[in-house]
């Protein structure tokens, strides 16, 4: 119990963020401009299933392409934490955008926006992905994996209605509000890259120091 709560928080935390439904909020709004909220109510479905669908694919199959690629677990976890990095001093600086969209794209889109690039990458980029893949590895129970799905369940759900009452929470938070939560989220996902980063970087330090000293 006493190392099912923090992992449970460390899921939640890193995927809030690394998910950013408030600094998805004007980007949805803004290639749904002129959609009913029926439609929009389906976009939001669509993209938030498609999401979830993908990151359990990852999630699930991880192990797998590590075998299959012959990667490294620790290897793994320094990229990811240069990704996620990246991401969260991008949020830092309140300039996040997952996806940089042009007027003329926005209009000209396919049909069914939730998949790409709402779902994929802006709800699920290689953040989220490399962030499950590390958490999966570093689940050892099956208590520990079912939080790691559920916590991921339970994002995605959030995500959901956040979408869904986007309108009245732009309104509400304002620019200046969506950029102080967004600086918040940026903190604490470089420190969580951070962690990730010297989880990778300390066993393999620890390696090269035993293999000089023989």
């Amino acid at each position: 119990m006493e190392t099912l709560l923090p992992f449970a928080l460390l899921c939640f935390t890193s995927f809030f963020t690394l998910t950013n439904p408030l600094g998805t909020m004007p980007v949805f709004l803004t290639m749904t401009q002129g959609m009913t909220e029926k439609e929009r109510r389906s976009v939001v479905r669509r993209a938030t299933f498609v999401s979830f669908l993908t990151l359990m694919l990852f999630v699930l199959a991880g192990q797998f392409l590590f075998q299959f690629f012959g990667l490294s677990t620790n290897g793994f976890r320094i990229a990811g934490g240069v990704i996620i990095f990246k991401i969260g001093f991008d949020m830092l600086q309140a300039r996040y955008t997952p996806m940089k969209l042009k007027d003329e794209e926005i209009k000209t889109y396919a049909d069914d926006i939730s998949i790409t690039p709402l779902a994929i990458p802006m709800l699920c980029g290689p953040g989220a992905i490399a962030n499950a893949i590390v958490l999966m590895q570093d689940a050892h129970t099956i208590d520990m994996k079912g939080i790691l799905i559920g916590m991921i369940a339970l994002i995605y759900f959030i995500t959901y209605l956040i979408l869904r009452a986007s309108t009245r929470l732009v309104k509400v938070l304002g620019e200046t509000g969506n950029n102080v939560m967004m600086r918040l989220m940026g903190l604490i996902l470089m420190v969580i890259a951070v962690e990730c980063f010297v989880g990778g970087a300390k066993p393999i330090f620890i390696d090269i120091l035993k293999e000089g000293l023989l």
